[in-house]
């Protein structure tokens, strides 16, 4: 297990390299001068371009990359041009907003979608699995966008049981028990719209693998030998088709730092969603080179995440 995690983490170091040069070219390659909003118009131009060249905007990229690697490999990732603040700690303002959003609408799509999936292979062609069905496909085609301003405009709007925005109404000063509650209130729609899209998903994806692994020969041999159908769908079945499902779930888990741009912009949660979304609209390259390069790492955590899964759900598979 040990020398498995050393060999995963060695082959994630050329990886990350990699991502690290891509997102740095791409974000350096864009034409303008990030830095234009934070002059005065009238500073005189030789000036400008002192300040500029003091900075290394002008040095070859090669250099520029070097420089941002060594600094970020002493956990500086640069200023931000837009919050006049270290990179590092305006992510840390956000990122505990989008894991708080992002890890409660995870868990509870899963505690949703695996009982309904299987529920909903072992009762094939019944109501159940034509009405889950039929839900699935509609959750899973409707746009996020659309759902969520449509929760808004009944939940928020026309019956005024949730706020529409933001996490927390700060002109009340709450603290404690009461401030918990409020953020909590605040939570109940962008939740109820994330859990709902990625429950459809995830039930698709567990209802074809349960299905999928329910025809196979063993199952109708455990049958054959008189086990109870519970422990042949719970003891045999599941932890086959559970593979296919870690699969979907740790490809979610690459996603929680960025949260769901779309989400958090319309229910204006402040998270890391909207925290690149700005850093692309103002320019600001160091924070737009933090936030991804966190996501990179982010998924590339997953898919080790989802490789111990394996193995531990599957004894056929084996740590080499």
């Amino acid at each position: 297990m040990i020398s498995y995690l050393i060999k995963r983490v060695l082959i994630m170091v050329p990886v990350l390299v990699g991502l690290s040069a891509i997102i740095f070219t791409l974000v350096n390659l864009a034409p303008g001068d990030p830095y234009a909003s934070m002059l005065d118009p009238l500073t005189p131009v030789e000036d400008r371009e002192n300040m500029l060249a003091s900075i290394g905007f002008y040095d070859p990229l090669p250099v520029k990359y070097l420089k941002w690697v060594g600094r970020a490999l002493r956990g500086d990732l640069g200023f931000s041009v837009k919050y006049s603040l270290p990179v590092s700690e305006v992510i840390g303002l956000k990122i505990g907003n989008t894991l708080l959003l992002s890890i409660t609408s995870l868990v509870l799509s899963v505690l949703l979608a695996v009982p309904l999936g299987i529920v909903s292979a072992t009762r094939q062609y019944s109501v159940f699995d034509y009405s889950a069905t039929v839900l699935a496909l509609v959750g899973v085609s409707v746009p996020s966008f659309f759902f969520a301003l449509g929760v808004v405009k009944i939940f928020a709007i026309d019956f005024k049981w949730f706020p529409i925005s933001g996490m927390e109404y700060i002109a009340k000063g709450l603290t404690g028990f009461e401030r918990v509650l409020d953020i909590a209130h605040h939570m109940v729609l962008p939740i109820l719209v994330l859990t709902l899209i990625a429950t459809a998903s995830k039930m698709r994806y567990t209802r074809s693998a349960m299905l999928d692994v329910i025809g196979q020969d063993y199952i109708r041999t455990a049958r054959a030998k008189g086990l109870s159908e519970r422990v042949v769908i719970y003891s045999h079945a599941l932890k086959n088709a559970l593979i296919p499902v870690i699969t979907i779930i740790s490809g979610s888990l690459g996603g929680l730092l960025s949260g769901s741009i779309l989400i958090e912009t319309i229910f204006s949660w402040p998270g890391m969603g909207t925290l690149v979304y700005q850093a692309i609209d103002n320019r600001d390259y160091p924070l737009i080179m933090g936030g991804t390069l966190l996501l990179a790492i982010c998924v590339l955590m997953a898919n080790m995440i989802a490789d111990i899964l394996y193995a531990l759900v599957d004894p056929r598979i084996r740590f080499d």
